[in-house]
């Protein structure tokens, strides 16, 4: 894992920072003090066929949804072929 910490200055004023493109006005930052990012990096993450089979073992649950979803697809299907035969 890497752990990034980094601290940033701004400018105080517009002498400061001749090169400067975009000047932060004092105030735009207010309230974001003690906060802390840390970003990691997951080197362990899982494989493509582990999370197949997670998908797969998890799918149980939604077994209901699945075919609600699918007879609602073959009905519509159904439909459209009957109208598309109709105006045929």
């Amino acid at each position: 894992m890497a752990d990034i910490n980094q601290t940033v200055e701004f400018p105080t004023s517009e002498e400061d920072c001749i090169e400067c493109d975009i000047i932060i006005e004092d105030g735009a930052f207010d309230g974001f003090e003690g906060k802390t990012i840390n970003i990691t990096e997951n080197s362990g993450s899982q494989g493509d066929v582990q999370a197949g089979i997670e998908f797969i073992y998890h799918m149980r649950e939604h077994i209901v949804d699945v075919t609600v979803a699918t007879a609602y697809l073959l009905v519509v299907y159904a439909i459209y072929m009957w109208i598309k035969k109709k105006l045929s």
